[in-house]
């Protein structure tokens, strides 16, 4: 080993403290950084790789085949800015019985005569494209179960087809629930509706403005009215990155709060190495080392343990991102997403530079040194520098080991702002996760409607354990007899109940939840983001995902089909529910009412009823009522749902406390990442400041001594060592808590934005006086626990052993 090794190594070995904080600190940084850069990069590679392969349309759009004619669409494939078209194809909403292939939904079917080649080119998982009818083609993500062999009758439509399943596809944009050939479109179209399909591909496509722009080009020459819905291939694309690109902002947010306090911890290690070792880099000298041999031994000495550091980072980054890349995946069928090698290369090298960098900033000092001048030194004290302060705070009515501690960082003000910078770093990490679990808690609070004190939930019916077997009906619950226990129970307030079906919407595939609510249920925990709550039927409240998919604001009109007949609703507010990805309508049961069952919705006939012939719908799956209770204050909620119970036991139905499980397992990640993290600062904070404490009770040893042979105790030395980070804490801890304040209400909105949604105040102001008050000492609390160890030290040192030190 060069004699410059031997430098290297002795240095760290020398400073195991200083090792071990640059290391940690490297480790955070680092394995933040890989995870947020890897899901940023491969957020959108599954769906980019399925929409290139297929082909995928860049704009699918419905027409209404009353006011346009086959021969009139295909003209539109020659519009401007029309790379490829595929269609016109026959579509028809229908909603099969339930049966083998499960629950009874409406469903999307088009009719294609194959799989496609040039425009939205189905991806065939397994089986084969039908050749005739009485087959058919079902979505992967269709409702119906995707079971080859099994049988899906439509009893609802004249001469009540039955279809033999014969494949299984997914279509990258999602045009379709199911597929049939041509010639089966006549028996699934119930006269007077059906419509077509044209999906089409342009030149350009990269921007919302010019899909819009190549919309208008399509539809120009067509009759007014004629296009009832569109699909753009963005929305399908930002829905597919949602669920990773909510991790990027949270972890871009740590990743750079742990570089930067990387570069201040290298920065205060190496400039605190070369002021503790003068003597030691004038004794380098005078053996022959040159300064530019000098500077590398100090760089060389931070670029160990931050090679270590970065090393496990990038390890801890991989292992951390195996679920999520698994969950990404699974969606398209690519199981190759692995963090790219790229990603490691960048985010080591750009750690390892910036680690570089700082400490030949810091190390170049020592390299301008001369060396008799090194020599002459010895150790680099001052014994002027904050006698001012010490006068001051000797006035102070407080003992002399305090204020001799809280005039110490006048001393040296570089070190005591490294350490202030510190904490900073770590009160922020602290007070940034405390909101967002607070923010968070509020989502799943939102997602979970759960303010009702007694819930009774639907039946299970045709969907998890304990569901009837194919064929079977569910049970019928008489919701009527339900509503009267509840409104004649002894300690019921308020009340309302709510009952969910299933609906289509134009433009849109599959189909979206219609939740129907009678009596007010404005205070069931339903959280507003815009506008207002509807106050008379006719009137909705939707998610923001809905507005995006369906492009739609408050005030305007969409149209619910796959009902007895459809049903125009006007959105009056915007409401936070992550549920369902979004896709749900939220209105009062008389807007139902004669376009369903309204008994139903009502509570006054069975819930099975809406299968009915009577009701002239079109047959789907039973709807589920819950009904939601507050009870009157000083009721007990248990005992109240005891006495409900004895009522409710005949009708097949049990009441429980509380509101419905608000869990989440993106939340629990998201937690457990961030309280991991924060630790992971907050340590390498603490060993900032036990490193930045550490040198300094070293180079006062001596005065330490002079101190305990005055007669200072051993208590009073620790007091005067913490007394000294005390300020520096608590300053850094306020400061601290105003930037993580600031760092949630940066984070969270781009979050939200990630998946889709729109965050109101509720979610955003989470931060209480109360609450930042403790927050604000969290700065001082990291100070005092780094500086326990030394403090431990100064005041275990042997008076005579202190004295003697030079």
């Amino acid at each position: 080993m060069s004699a410059l090794g031997k430098v290297v190594r002795s240095g760290v070995g020398r400073r195991r403290v200083q090792t071990l904080v640059i290391g940690l600190a490297a480790m955070m940084a680092v394995a933040s950084s890989v995870l947020g850069t890897t899901l940023l990069a491969v957020s959108g590679a599954p769906f980019a790789d399925a929409f290139a392969a297929q082909h995928g349309a860049h704009l699918s759009v419905q027409f209404d085949a009353g006011k346009v004619s086959a021969g009139q669409l295909s003209t539109s494939r020659d519009a401007k800015g029309v790379s490829a078209a595929a269609g016109p194809f026959r579509t028809a909403t229908v909603t099969p019985g339930a049966g083998e292939a499960g629950p009874a939904w409406p469903m999307h079917v088009v009719g294609r005569p194959g799989p496609g080649r040039d425009v939205d080119e189905v991806d065939l998982l397994e089986g084969r494209w039908p050749t005739r009818p009485g087959e058919i083609v079902l979505s992967k993500a269709s409702a119906v179960i995707p079971i080859l062999d099994t049988k899906v009758d439509f009893p609802g439509l004249p001469g009540a087809p039955t279809l033999t399943v014969v494949g299984v596809a997914r279509s990258v944009t999602g045009t379709a629930d199911a597929w049939v050939v041509p010639a089966q479109m006549t028996a699934l179209t119930a006269p007077g509706s059906g419509g077509y399909q044209m999906l089409y591909r342009f030149t350009d496509a990269a921007t919302a403005a010019r899909i819009t722009a190549g919309g208008k080009a399509v539809t120009g020459s067509l009759p007014p009215g004629a296009a009832v819905g569109e699909q753009s291939w963005l929305t399908v694309k930002k829905t597919a990155e949602r669920d990773t690109a909510l991790y990027v902002p949270f972890l871009m947010a740590f990743g750079a709060l742990g570089l930067v306090m990387s570069v201040l911890i290298v920065g205060n290690v190496v400039a605190s190495a070369v002021g503790t070792g003068t003597r030691r880099i004038g004794i380098l000298k005078a053996v022959g080392c040159t300064p530019a041999q000098v500077v590398r031994a100090y760089v060389g000495q931070a670029l160990i343990p931050a090679g270590i550091g970065t090393g496990l980072g990038v390890l801890v980054g991989h292992l951390l991102a195996v679920p999520v890349l698994a969950e990404a995946g699974e969606v398209y069928g690519s199981s190759s997403l692995a963090v790219e090698p790229w990603v490691d290369v960048a985010v080591a090298g750009g750690a390892l530079g910036l680690v570089a960098v700082t400490a030949w900033g810091s190390a170049l000092r020592a390299g301008r040194m001369r060396t008799v001048d090194a020599l002459a030194v010895g150790r680099n004290t001052s014994v002027r520098r904050g006698r001012w302060a010490a006068r001051l705070s000797a006035r102070l009515p407080l003992p002399p080991s305090a204020a001799l501690g809280l005039a110490r960082p006048c001393a040296r003000p570089a070190r005591a702002l490294a350490m202030g910078a510190a904490v900073l770093f770590g009160a922020v990490a602290v007070t940034f996760t405390v909101g967002m679990g607070a923010s968070l808690g509020e989502v799943m609070k939102a997602r979970a409607h759960d303010a009702a004190d007694v819930v009774v939930p639907a039946p299970r019916g045709a969907f998890g354990p304990g569901a009837p077997g194919p064929g079977e009906r569910p049970p019928e619950v008489d919701q009527a007899a339900v509503a009267a226990a509840v409104e004649s129970a002894d300690g019921t307030e308020l009340y309302y109940s709510a009952t969910t079906l299933r609906a289509t919407v134009s433009g849109l595939t599959g189909t979206v939840d219609v939740t129907a609510f009678t009596g007010d249920a404005s205070w069931g925990g339903y959280t507003m983001v815009e506008g207002r709550w509807f106050d008379q039927p006719g009137e909705a409240m939707v998610p923001t995902p809905f507005l995006a998919a369906t492009g739609t604001r408050i005030g305007d009109k969409v149209t619910l089909g796959g009902l007895a007949e459809p049903v125009t609703v006007r959105i009056v507010g915007e409401v936070l529910d992550p549920r369902k990805d979004g896709m749900q309508v939220f209105t009062d049961a008389g807007t139902l009412t004669g376009h369903t069952d309204a008994g139903t919705l009502t509570g006054h006939t069975d819930a099975g009823s809406l299968n009915t012939a009577e009701t002239g719908s079109a047959p789907q799956g039973p709807p589920e009522t819950s009904h939601h209770i507050a009870v009157a204050p000083g009721t007990d909620a248990a005992a109240y749902t005891d006495a409900l119970n004895t009522d409710l036991a005949p009708l097949g139905v049990t009441a429980q406390t509380g509101g419905p499980d608000s869990g989440s397992d993106m939340v629990m990640t998201l937690n457990a990442l961030s309280a991991m993290l924060t630790l992971m600062l907050v340590a390498v904070a603490a060993l900032g400041v036990l490193n930045g404490v550490l040198l300094d009770t070293r180079e006062r040893v001596r005065d330490i001594g002079v101190h305990k042979a005055l007669g200072m105790t051993p208590r009073q030395t620790i007091t005067m060592v913490l007394t000294s980070v005390a300020v520096t804490g608590l300053v850094a801890g306020v400061l601290g808590v105003a930037l993580g304040v600031a760092l949630h209400g940066w984070v969270m909105p781009a979050m939200g934005e990630s998946v889709g949604l729109r965050l109101p105040d509720s979610v955003l102001a989470v931060y209480q006086v109360p609450e930042l008050l403790p927050l604000a000492f969290g700065g001082l609390l990291i100070a005092t626990l780094g500086a326990l160890l030394p403090a431990g030290w100064a005041a275990r040192a042997r008076t005579a052993t202190a004295l003697r030190t030079e």
